[in-house]
């Protein structure tokens, strides 16, 4: 990442993602995950940052774009670094996110979610380079 901006150097894509939580009542934080029938995996909601876009609004547009879900931007998470399918070197950066309104419904991108709790998010997820990101949400605590 470039030291004066926090972005990705010119030759990267850039994204932005969160780890979308909620809490029903007394009930463990649960993390949503979304399935693309593309790949056929289960990931964090992301994608790539459009020209001019800061990350964390590609983050929030991104999760809305993807999930229907209008989001407040909680902690940074760490990012990932990794080779995308077709081969370019993707940096995506991470917040923890709480929706504040919106419904799911499917789409070509995603055509489901699930709302895990963490545990059983980090198992499902298809992608190792996913984890440290999940691992590294720390929920609030309840009230």
């Amino acid at each position: 990442m470039s030291p004066a901006n926090g972005e990705a150097p010119a030759d990267h894509i850039r994204a932005g993602g969160g780890v979308v939580w909620s809490r029903w009542g007394r009930g463990p934080v649960r993390i949503l995950v979304v399935h693309r029938p593309r790949y056929d995996d289960w990931s964090l909601p992301k994608g790539k940052a459009d020209r001019g876009e800061s990350d964390a609004d590609c983050a929030l547009r991104e999760v809305r774009e993807e999930t229907g879900l209008s989001c407040v931007l909680g902690a940074e998470l760490p990012s990932t670094r990794y080779r995308d399918s077709k081969g370019r070197d993707k940096i995506v950066r991470y917040w923890a996110m709480e929706p504040v309104s919106g419904t799911f419904a499917p789409n070509a991108e995603i055509d489901e979610i699930r709302w895990l709790p963490v545990g059983e998010a980090m198992d499902l997820l298809s992608y190792d380079h996913d984890r440290p990101v999940v691992d590294a949400f720390e929920p609030p605590a309840p009230g």
